[in-house]
């Protein structure tokens, strides 16, 4: 049975209820297809209602306020056209993910891309094929970054206003479901990338009609920010995230910026979506939801992996970046004084900043070193990281082979859930740049606001085609049977062993220790038995007497020669450990 939806329209044996929260409006018509304006009747709270309509899907439909501003459905399933058109009537799918109940969180390996550039054509059907290749090389889970329905014909997903439709320019409800359905059957999750933190800047009519959805107070980037101690506006954002969770059956969501979330309710918003996931969803599942919060708040994390499952680690990426790429500027120099020491803390218990000060005097973070490494997400690229560059590189073009070859192990190897953004898994060497669909006033805007950033006259134009297509991964038809040495091959190699000797010890592993740095090479262990040698320096390094293997530690990973990398060499000390070198290995208990 379809769970019964209180934004949107309503559905009943006799015909559609359409409803939309209206609390300022004076008068709100209905208008269905070419028909004449129906005038709606107003409820208790703000709502407006219809007379019940027999009314058949894929009927168009939007709203008239006060007998001017034509508005789509702020819960629209689908939009005929734009956002600022009418919106649809979708049929709902209570039957999607009955069978599929997802994966175990230790068994993650996310893939993130953009669905309009991921292929040439741009589509939720034109992934499907993709999946086998992604599955070849050891991915179990694809993150789609936001699909919210967005003004014109491009955009990364973070100027969404429509959060219950998927972008038509991807394709449709079905389509999307088809996508998800596909990732199933070969055992991959499809996870979702969505916006709770604002509203794009383009498309987003509810300031007309409901302003109390916003505090004015509360200033961000976008305007206004939303006011999450309206209980109408939290019922909103959470019954979104359950939308996704059951009518599509994604099997869990990425919620993005949650830092610029605001809500001084004696209930945070996070932590009521949380519970009421937890509360609504079926048990059965695997359903995963991950925090992307740059003030490094443990807080939400907690004991209990039935909430937030984890956090994006920006630490550890911010950190490699310093080390691959010598980058010093921005916020990389914050990890600019001590890189490897910032990279023994991550790697031992989460985050850098746990609430020291930062280079421009802000307090930072929470202490992270009693959660297990698998609450953090760790990535070498993702798409802010490639992206919100001036022109997009990715760290094929910064860093050299050898060093990226060594911290691309580092990343799969060590417990912490790992990330790899679109083509990595190829060595793709295409920028992803930013880009954006905006009428001619705000789109000279975005592009001033580039321009000023990062004081520089010929950025790439953020609204035009060649950028949206330069963003496209050009990818080899290379598959993980490829020639030694290919980056395909590469991925396969550790990610197998990920799979065979880490993955059955994450449950249970420990926060971790880790030492080295300077002249020495980097031990980092985990508890109950896994451990990683590390030498990310362009010449050799010692191994100390005090961090050699165990005796009965067995090698299971190298990127040097068996012939170095036996257990025998590593447990003498001091060891020189080459140039560029990881090394992963079980010791026994």
């Amino acid at each position: 049975m379809s769970r019964r939806w209180e934004f949107g329209p309503e559905r009943g044996d006799d015909g559609v209820v359409f409803r939309l929260w209206a609390p300022a409006a004076e008068r709100v018509e209905l208008l269905l297809d070419e028909s004449e304006p129906t005038a709606m009747n107003r409820h208790t709270d703000g709502w407006w209602k219809s007379p019940r309509h027999p009314t058949p899907d894929g009927t168009v439909y939007r709203f008239r306020i006060d007998g001017e501003v034509l508005v789509p459905d702020p819960a629209s399933r689908a939009q005929a056209d734009d956002v600022h058109g009418p919106s649809v009537l979708v049929a709902p799918n209570p039957e999607s993910g009955s069978a599929w109940k997802g994966r175990p969180w230790e068994e993650t390996v996310l893939y993130e891309l953009h669905v309009g550039t991921a292929t040439p054509e741009g589509t939720f059907r034109a992934l499907i094929p993709e999946i086998s290749r992604l599955a070849e090389i050891g991915i179990t889970a694809i993150e789609l970054m936001p699909i919210a329905d967005f003004p014109g014909r491009w955009n990364w997903g973070y100027d969404g206003v429509l959060p219950f439709a998927p972008d038509r320019t991807y394709g449709s409800p079905d389509d999307l479901r088809a996508l998800i359905d596909a990732a199933h059957r070969q055992n991959v999750s499809i996870w979702l990338d969505v916006v709770y933190n604002h509203f794009g800047p383009d498309g987003n009519y509810l300031h007309l009609y409901a302003p109390n959805f916003f505090n004015p107070e509360i200033d961000t980037p976008w305007g206004a920010g939303i006011e999450f101690t309206e209980a109408f506006v939290r019922r909103f954002f959470i019954e979104n995230a359950l939308y996704w969770l059951d009518e599509f059956g994604f099997d869990g969501l990425r919620l993005d910026a949650v830092h610029a979330i605001k809500d001084p309710s004696p209930t945070h918003i996070l932590t009521e979506l949380a519970q009421t996931v937890r509360a609504e969803i079926d048990p059965r599942r695997q359903v995963h939801l991950v925090l992307e919060n740059d003030d490094n708040a443990a807080r939400f994390l907690g004991p209990d992996t039935r909430k937030y499952t984890a956090q994006w680690n920006d630490d550890i990426h911010h950190t490699f970046h310093v080390l691959l790429t010598g980058e010093r500027h921005g916020y990389y120099r914050n990890y600019a004084e001590h890189p490897e020491a910032d990279l023994i803390t991550a790697l031992s218990t989460g985050y850098v900043y746990q609430g020291q000060t930062t280079a421009d005097g802000t307090r930072r973070g929470e202490p992270s070193g009693h959660l297990s490494p698998t609450r953090f997400v760790a990535f070498l690229q993702n798409h802010d990281q490639i992206g919100n560059r001036a022109f997009g590189e990715r760290l094929t073009s910064l860093a050299s082979d050898g060093a990226l070859r060594a911290a691309v192990a580092v990343q799969l190897l060590i417990p912490q859930i790992p990330l790899i953004f679109m083509g990595e898994p190829w060595g793709c060497t295409d920028p992803f740049q930013f880009f954006c669909d905006f009428g001619d006033e705000l789109a000279n805007a975005v592009k001033e606001g580039r321009r000023k950033e990062f004081g520089l006259d010929d950025l790439p134009d953020p609204t035009a085609r060649e950028t949206v297509e330069r963003s496209s991964p050009r990818v080899s038809g290379a598959t993980p049977d490829a020639a030694p040495g290919s980056w395909c091959r590469f991925y396969a190699e550790l990610l197998a062993t990920r799979s065979r000797h880490l993955v059955p010890m994450l449950a249970s592993i420990e926060s971790g220790t880790a030492h080295g740095g300077k002249s020495e090479a980097i031990v980092a262990r985990w508890a109950p038995g896994w451990v990683v040698v590390l030498n990310l320096a362009d010449r050799p390094r010692t191994l100390p007497d005090e961090t050699r293997l165990a005796e009965n530690a067995r090698i299971v990973y190298s990127t040097v020669p068996a012939t170095f990398a036996s257990g025998t060499v590593l447990c003498e000390a001091p060891t020189t450990v080459p140039a560029w070198t990881v090394i992963a290995a079980k010791e026994d208990a």
